[in-house]
């Protein structure tokens, strides 16, 4: 295992420095689940809460976190996204969520795409705590990263 690349040789924390690096396109996508009961789902689906299309909600959310990645994550670089996508779908037992961004730039998009997927599944848990409190977060997770340095991965 390599050292991490966000401490410096005395072990304090830095930002990376990517000035050297090449601008190539890069891509992340990232996936979460909101799990909860056939009840609070068909509520969600139905477009009928009380704080309206809750899907339509979470993914403008997701989509408005992900240009805000550096000011939530100290050491993330701002980036110049060309592309953020997120989709509320309904799955088995819950919602789906996947974050789809990109961005033609020195440092890869994994942490804006995990932290649209996180915040469309915060809000969907706000915008749906009224009818079940119970509700669990699961899997956030990145799925796979193309482009840069260390080259195309998925799970």
């Amino acid at each position: 295992m390599g050292r991490l690349t966000h401490m410096d040789e005395t072990g304090r924390a830095r930002m990376v420095d990517v000035s050297d690096k090449a601008v190539t396109t890069r891509e992340a996508v990232a996936e979460g689940f909101l799990r909860m009961t056939p009840e609070t789902l068909a509520l969600a689906l139905s477009g009928e809460g009380k704080k309206g299309d809750v899907r339509a909600v979470a993914e403008i959310a997701g989509v408005m976190a992900a240009k805000r990645t550096s000011d939530l994550i100290p050491m993330c670089h701002p980036l110049p996204i060309s592309k953020a996508e997120v989709r509320v779908e309904p799955a088995e037992g819950g919602l789906s969520v996947t974050a789809r961004v990109k961005t033609a730039g020195r440092t890869g998009v994994e942490m804006e795409a995990l932290t649209a997927c996180s915040i469309a599944c915060l809000t969907l848990y706000d915008m749906l705590k009224a009818a079940e409190k119970g509700m669990v977060i699961e899997t956030v997770r990145l799925v796979s990263k193309t482009g840069g340095k260390s080259g195309d991965w998925a799970l």
